[in-house]
Formats: C-alpha cells, sequence, structure tokens
C-alpha cells in the first residue's frame, strides 16, 4: 500500500482516552497534528502535550453566538491545514461551518449502535430501557446530530449484572479499536460513500 500522511485534528472535551487511542495507534499516532477543546481543563490536552502535539483551547464563551465559535475552530483548522478532524469525546454540536469545510473528512465515535440512543447519555439509556444489546459506532459527521453515515459498528451484549460503569468499560475497548481504523481509512482514501452506504475497501483505488 502506498505510503500516506494526513494531518489530523482531535476535538476533545474530557479525559482524551479516544485521543490517547489515536495517538497511541502506530499509523494515525503520527498523524495527529492538533488538538483543540472547548475547554481549558480537559485532560486531552494535557495527553497532547506529553506527545509534542499542539494543543489549543477555543473557548465558546469568547464568542458573541455558536457560528462565530464554529467560525473560529474553522479558521484555526484551516491555518493547520487539518486533513481530517475526529471528534472524540468532543461534547458540544458541529455547527454547518464546520461539517461544510470538512464533509466526509469529519468522524464522530458514539457508545451506541445508532440510529438507536443518540446524544450525551447513550449508555445509560440502553441500560434504562433494557436492551440486550448495545454497542459503538463510528460514522460521518453531517448536519443532524449523531446521525451521518456509518462507518464501523461493533455490537456489545448486555448482562444482566453489567451496571454503568462496567458497560462504559467494553464500550470504550470498543471505541479505542474502531476510531483509529476508521480514521486511518480515510486517511488512505479507503471510504467510498454513497448516500448514507459507507464501503471500506482494503486498499485504496489507483
Amino acid at each position: 500500500m502506498r505510503h500516506v500522511t494526513a494531518r489530523v485534528a482531535v476535538l476533545a472535551s474530557g479525559a482524551g482516552t479516544n485521543l490517547q487511542a489515536l495517538l497511541d495507534d502506530p499509523v494515525v499516532g503520527s498523524w495527529v497534528a492538533l488538538v483543540i477543546s472547548d475547554r481549558s481543563d480537559a485532560n486531552a490536552l494535557e495527553r497532547a502535550r506529553a506527545r509534542a502535539v499542539e494543543a489549543v483551547h477555543i473557548d465558546p464563551a469568547g464568542f458573541a453566538d455558536r457560528s462565530a465559535f464554529d467560525h473560529a475552530l474553522v479558521e484555526t483548522l484551516r491555518g493547520h491545514a487539518i486533513d481530517i478532524v475526529a471528534l472524540a469525546g468532543y461534547m458540544r454540536i458541529a455547527g454547518p461551518e464546520l461539517v461544510g469545510a470538512f464533509r466526509d473528512r469529519m468522524l464522530n465515535v458514539h457508545p451506541a449502535l445508532l440510529p438507536a440512543f443518540p446524544g450525551t447519555s447513550a449508555v445509560a439509556d440502553a441500560l434504562a430501557w433494557g436492551v440486550k444489546v448495545t454497542g459503538v459506532t463510528v460514522h460521518l459527521v453531517d448536519e443532524q446530530v449523531d446521525h451521518g453515515p456509518v462507518v464501523f459498528q461493533e455490537a456489545i451484549e448486555i448482562a444482566p449484572e453489567d451496571d454503568r460503569d462496567s458497560l462504559e468499560e467494553r464500550v470504550h475497548e470498543a471505541e479505542h479499536r474502531l476510531l483509529p481504523a476508521a480514521v486511518r481509512a480515510l486517511g488512505e482514501g479507503r471510504l467510498v460513500v454513497e448516500g448514507r452506504n459507507v464501503r471500506v475497501l482494503q486498499e485504496a483505488p489507483r
């Protein structure tokens, strides 16, 4: 397979465990060029600095509205010549300008089998509903929340004794496998998007 180098930005709001999975990936780790957080205390920023990756805090409170914040994100990403954006525990909705600027080049990881349980409490919602199977979805980002075309999904059985902590642990394990695989496939040109259907090729088209 031909050698590929992509410039990846990771947007994260919290601990940054999915960011760490990207940084630890033998291929994707060298692609991560920028980490942005909407929170100054996000541990994701420290994870980036520990790997000598530029870490930037952009405070939403410093902007008049969501569209102005969105514009600042896009300008920062363009200023760093970013090819791919990965949302990894990023707790803000990607606005229209951001989605448009990185159409089919922005990935999100979600802790459920979309379209089931969108939103920020997916693991708790799955337990509350008593479903027997949940999982993880990596999808391309569009203008609707937790809605874009699915790249990868992995099912996770829910045991009768599971609580939120035990289920989240298995969910995170799957997230940490699927998100780097999706970023790598996108960076290597192996994703073919046809409407809502995404095919993942073994090798990039020549």
